[in-house]
């Protein structure tokens, strides 16, 4: 069947006035039923094949298609190499829709494996408290593939080099026919890659890494948290046979303070004072993690459980400006050992008690009174 005596309408089997839509349905059936890997040694459905191609070429561009209109295939006759070559692209997209890579792979790299890129790696820290404040640089070591210095990550003994794959023909996927489909995975002999090492290299075995310790600084913030992860770049394994490494992920564990616990950038901590400063007020001062210490007012007649902030006296902001706030709770404490003159004071001072010193527990006791009468 040639295209040059049959219609390109009639090939495709639509009318004359169908649309850019229909024209590319009726293609793609057609180029299914009579695709030659479907029908094998058959002349017939491969002439057909082509004649659906190059009919589609033309039909399938408004320009080419308003040519082939008004002047029929001797619009192509002069200078029409157009319309004589078909355009496999769109038939691409059908069997890649179909079988998950594209149709045809006429180079090796059409279907070759891309090298895959190294894995990622995780690195877990402890760090004080003080050191997630200042931030600090500090040398790890980890067990890591790195790229191999004899064949320089190739993979190849030195001197020898790779040749295309005898089994897939340096295409890096096979095809197996699977009834009415035709089934491409990648080649079992390469890989995926395409080619095959004449030699492997005697120290990564073909590999092209191997694993060793590397020594690596690693920068840490002021103001990081538990949780931080703290990423370096390339620093992972390296990929098989020269593919990019991955990266190394360090992730950092505060170590539980003994005098602070802290909540974002604010940092807390309970403070028990006197019953005599809680009811005459003083400063106390809060030695900080700056180094610095930090001064508390503490007003007359605080309660105990009472907070008291001091601004600008918490974590570093991380990667940002200022200070979180210190956060004081106070307890009061109530003596358990006094001597003898220290109770005949209080005694003293509870004679002299008229129940307004202690709202609170004033209140509480009328209305016990009122109440029960009692």
């Amino acid at each position: 069947m040639s295209s040059t005596e049959v219609d390109f309408y009639e090939i495709l089997g639509v009318s004359r006035d169908a649309d850019g839509a229909t024209i590319k349905s009726s293609y793609r059936k057609l180029a299914m039923q009579y695709h030659p890997d479907r029908n094998p040694g058959d002349a017939e459905a491969e002439a057909r094949f082509k004649a659906i191609s190059v009919a589609y070429d033309c039909l399938k561009d408004p320009q080419k298609r308003a040519a082939y209109d008004r002047y029929g295939h001797a619009a192509f006759q002069q200078g029409g190499a157009g319309a004589q070559q078909a355009d496999f692209g769109d038939l691409g997209d059908i069997f890649e829709t179909i079988f998950g890579s594209a149709f045809g792979g006429g180079g090796a790299a059409g279907g070759r494996a891309r090298p895959r890129r190294g894995a990622d790696l995780r690195y877990d820290m402890q760090i004080d408290l003080e050191e997630a404040f200042h931030g600090k640089t500090t040398e790890i070591e980890v067990e890591v593939s790195r790229a191999c210095g004899t064949c320089d990550g190739s993979g190849a003994e030195p001197g020898t080099s790779r040749r295309r794959c005898d089994l897939c023909h340096g295409h890096g996927k096979v095809r197996a026919k699977q009834g009415l489909f035709v089934i491409e995975r990648p080649c079992p002999n390469c890989h995926g890659r395409g080619e095959v090492l004449e030699q492997p290299c005697h120290d990564c075995r073909g590999e092209g890494r191997v694993d060793k310790m590397q020594s690596l600084d690693v920068e840490i913030p002021p103001g990081v948290d538990n949780g931080t992860r703290i990423r370096l770049s390339g620093k992972g394994e390296a990929g098989p046979m020269g593919a990019p490494p991955g990266d190394l992920y360090i992730f950092l564990h505060v170590k539980p303070h003994t005098v602070f616990q802290r909540e974002g950038t604010s940092l807390f901590t309970q403070v028990p004072i006197t019953f005599t400063t809680a009811a005459l007020g003083d400063t106390i001062a809060i030695p900080g993690l700056d180094g610095t210490k930090h001064e508390i007012d503490i007003p007359a007649g605080i309660q105990s459980g009472k907070q008291l902030r001091k601004r600008g006296g918490g974590m570093p902001v991380l990667q940002g400006r200022g200070h979180g706030d210190l956060v004081v709770e106070v307890v009061v404490e109530t003596p358990t050992r006094l001597s003898a003159r220290q109770k005949d004071l209080l005694r003293e001072f509870r004679e002299t008690e008229t129940g307004k010193e202690c709202p609170e527990s004033h209140g509480f006791f009328s209305r016990i009174k009122d109440a029960f009468g009692t």
